[in-house]
């Protein structure tokens, strides 16, 4: 169960089936982090790539809170399904485009193709340490993220991501957010 902090559906509770197993970023970590994008980003103008969406936790936020053009892609069938009911019950499937499949084969691709203000990544806790560096490097290097946008990793806390495009890092408990700028000579004009 999760519950949408705010925009037209707070305080919506969302229950997924027993049998998922997923992790929701908490009410604390979400109401932090979107406390730093919406000062920064007006969320209606805004496209998201929501990586490793789950159960839409993420997805349903930034949906909720009028963004328009919400990309989640997530491998697991019974998650993909769940949030194309959800976001159909909450009348948000307009907004929302729900891509089954592996994360990086699918930033593989579709690199290049295009670019978001705010890519999130919520990978499981359990994966390797260098897949998180595997992530970084596809993201980064194949223009995902818009010149004034942000990478956003959600990590266990006790792993330290050292990156050179790292700007910051918020701790809230055992959850930790990088955020990632994209790369510098990407966007010039030549």
């Amino acid at each position: 169960m999760f519950r949408i902090i705010s925009g037209k559906w707070k305080a919506k509770k969302i229950a997924a089936p027993k049998n998922f197993e997923v992790r929701p970023t908490t009410d604390f970590a979400k109401e932090a982090l979107f406390s730093i994008l919406e000062n920064k980003y007006d969320m209606q103008s805004i496209s998201v790539l929501d990586l490793f969406a789950g159960i839409g936790s993420i997805t349903f936020e930034f949906a909720s809170r009028g963004c328009q053009d919400v990309t989640s892609v997530e491998l697991n069938p019974k998650h993909t399904s769940f949030i194309n009911s959800t976001a159909s019950e909450l009348d948000m499937s307009l907004q929302i485009n729900v891509q089954r499949g592996d994360v990086f084969d699918w930033l593989k691709k579709f690199r290049n193709k295009k670019s978001f203000e705010i890519v999130f990544s919520d990978a499981p806790f359990e994966m390797e340490e260098k897949k998180y560096y595997e992530l970084l490097s596809l993201v980064l290097n194949n223009k995902f993220v818009k010149p004034n946008g942000v990478f956003i990793v959600e990590h266990q806390s006790r792993m330290k991501l050292e990156h050179p495009n790292l700007i910051d890092t918020r701790k809230y408990g055992n959850v930790s957010f990088s955020f990632f700028e994209p790369n510098k000579d990407d966007h010039q004009e030549i």
